[in-house]
């Protein structure tokens, strides 16, 4: 299975860092969902549920009232 690698995070706390199989985001033109070796962008988050699964199979899910996204090099980091 092909994985990419996850940071969810504000200035204070973690929620989120390590392999992630994908991940779907509120994004502010609609939902967009992220796999391994996505092309690089930068996307703003509205508020929603990020949904994350990982390479178990485990889904977990982290509410967001909004945040950033850049994505590039097989990694994605999120500030919320």
């Amino acid at each position: 299975m092909k994985t990419f690698y996850l940071t969810i995070s504000t200035v204070s706390h973690t929620f989120y860092d390590g392999e992630s199989a994908s991940a779907t985001f509120p994004g502010e033109d609609g939902e967009f969902t992220i796999l391994a070796h996505h092309e690089p962008f930068v996307s703003t988050l509205r508020s929603g549920v990020i949904k994350v699964r990982q390479p178990s199979g485990d889904t977990k899910e982290f509410k967001t009232k909004n945040g950033v996204l850049e994505c590039a090099n097989n990694r994605v980091t999120v500030l919320l």
